[in-house]
């Protein structure tokens, strides 16, 4: 792509791009300071892209060709050479808020090993992947806060790591029909589950009490990360709390309908989803009063 955008017509595309896209990172962005939001719309315009590149290809070796074109135009970016409309905007917002390449490269380091890594060995080895593939959102979202210490970064961590892994418990279906299992293979063992269970959809006590240890484990760190709220500024702590809350209350279904996701997949409803934004508002600023 060799046509040079306008300042104006790239931020103009990474809207277009956010704004027609509906889901909780983006619905985040509401919260945000006004001044904020088309940054936001450029980081999320990076995000959007390269998921797309990774996952809508239908070919691991294409996705990969992709994803190098794609972090070729990031490189380009850092070295005043952009000329995709994404990183035309993407360079301001770097500018402004002194961010590194790395967060974004981390990114795009996990959309590659989704094309050929489909099972994890350990917790550990899947904890390295969410390093990559969830840690750097909430790192981005800290720059445009002025925030790059190490504590606030460990909170945040914490956190996007924990709603990774949620994701991952209430979609082990859905995983497992796009050939991935994020179950850790050494605790299939421990609790007597075996992929057959998850192909089959046959539910099991084994398979419950895994799933149940698997979201032990994901409320610890949505207890650390919660610390986040109390060290950022109140429309960032809203944002943090809120989608702390939809975690925690996904986990929450999970245990409710006992740890069964094989037959039913749990699901927080509009209203419900709703209720736990506002819970998390009045939370924030009655703590802060």
């Amino acid at each position: 792509m060799s046509e040079q955008y306008s300042l104006r017509e790239a931020e103009r595309y990474c809207r277009k791009i956010a704004t027609s896209h509906y889901e909780n990172f983006l619905v985040a962005s509401i919260l945000l300071p006004s001044r904020l939001h088309q940054h936001f719309y450029n980081i999320y315009a990076y995000c959007r892209i390269a998921d797309d590149l990774a996952d809508e290809t239908g070919s691991p070796e294409r996705a990969m060709q992709l994803l190098d074109w794609w972090e070729d135009q990031l490189v380009a970016c850092y070295h005043g050479d952009a000329t995709h409309p994404v990183f035309v905007a993407l360079r301001r917002t770097n500018d402004a808020f002194c961010i590194p390449m790395e967060p974004y490269q981390d990114l795009l380091r996990a959309f590659r090993r989704d094309q050929v890594q489909r099972r994890y060995a350990t917790y550990d080895e899947l904890l390295g992947y969410c390093r990559y593939s969830a840690n750097p959102v909430g790192r981005l979202v800290l720059h445009l806060f002025g925030f790059s210490d190490e504590h606030r970064r460990c909170l945040s961590d914490a956190t996007c790591t924990a709603l990774q892994l949620t994701n991952f418990w209430q979609d082990v279906v859905r995983d497992y029909e796009n050939g991935r299992i994020y179950l850790p293979e050494c605790d299939m063992r421990q609790f007597g589950v075996t992929e057959e269970t998850i192909r089959t959809r046959t539910f099991t006590p084994q398979f419950g009490a895994l799933l149940r240890f698997e979201c032990q484990r994901t409320e610890e760190l949505f207890a650390y990360g919660a610390a986040l709220t109390s060290v950022v500024p109140r429309r960032l702590a809203v944002d943090v709390e809120m989608f702390t809350r939809g975690g925690r209350e996904v986990l929450r279904r999970i245990a409710a309908q006992g740890y069964d996701v094989l037959s039913r997949r749990p699901t927080v409803p509009r209203r419900r989803q709703l209720s736990l934004l506002l819970g998390a508002a009045a939370r924030v600023l009655l703590r802060a009063g």
